[in-house]
């Protein structure tokens, strides 16, 4: 193996664990699902992830397989809703098997100044006691906004924050680079948006991502098993 293949093995000698499959689509069907859990259950990915409305048949087909854990999307895309509806769903999605959740917050309150109202329903959120991932749109808030946006999300208790919901441009590194020097690793940071390449992953990783979300896993992954032969 030469000296490149040898580094990259070394920097990532387990890149499914930093995976999170992403199963987001408005019309999917029953053979994409299964397929999606079957792969990440196959490639021993850290998550999949889905709305509401799949969790209860991807729990069925993960099973408990101790690996792959059932991210349910919480007011995704936007984020437009009242606090209780997302209180409501995030409980509805534990009691059918949901064990993360990746939350759209109230940006509006967020951009209008209403910052306790923000963290307030992050905080409500995330003492149902499932971890929570706050997924942010970095594409549309001033600096200001994401700074106050990164700060009160790791006081009310998130575990990881997300550049964005994977709509519109996709993720640059420098976003990750800005995400990371605001969260100083108090937590997570997860990447997506147009993430369908070994090599795009590979610079996100280096630009501060702990994990990966993408739709384009199987792909990822094939391309660095080849890669490594």
């Amino acid at each position: 193996m030469d000296t490149k293949k040898n580094s990259l093995q070394k920097r990532l000698p387990a890149l499914e664990k930093l995976i999170n499959l992403a199963l987001l689509g408005p019309n999917l069907d029953e053979n994409e699902l299964r397929k999606a859990c079957e792969l990440s259950v196959y490639f021993s990915f850290a998550g999949l992830c889905t709305n509401l409305t799949q969790v209860p048949a991807a729990r069925k087909c993960l099973e408990n397989n101790g690996k792959t854990k059932l991210i349910a999307a919480i007011s995704f895309p936007f984020g437009a809703i009242p606090t209780e509806l997302k209180v409501a769903e995030t409980e509805w999605a534990a009691a059918h098997g949901a064990e993360r959740i990746d939350l759209v917050p109230n940006f509006y309150d967020l951009q209008n100044g209403n910052t306790t109202r923000f963290g307030e329903e992050v905080s409500r959120i995330c003492s149902i006691g499932l971890p929570v991932r706050l997924i942010l749109n970095m594409s549309f808030l001033k600096d200001e906004h994401l700074k106050t946006a990164v700060e009160t999300a790791i006081e009310a208790g998130v575990q990881s924050l997300q550049n964005g919901n994977g709509f519109g441009p996709g993720v640059n590194p420098s976003d990750i680079r800005q995400l990371s020097q605001l969260v100083r690793g108090r937590c997570g940071i997860q990447a997506v948006g147009g993430i369908n390449t070994l090599a795009q992953a590979i610079e996100l990783i280096d630009a501060g991502a702990s994990t990966i979300g993408t739709s384009k896993g199987e792909l990822i992954m094939n391309e660095l098993r080849h890669y490594l032969k």
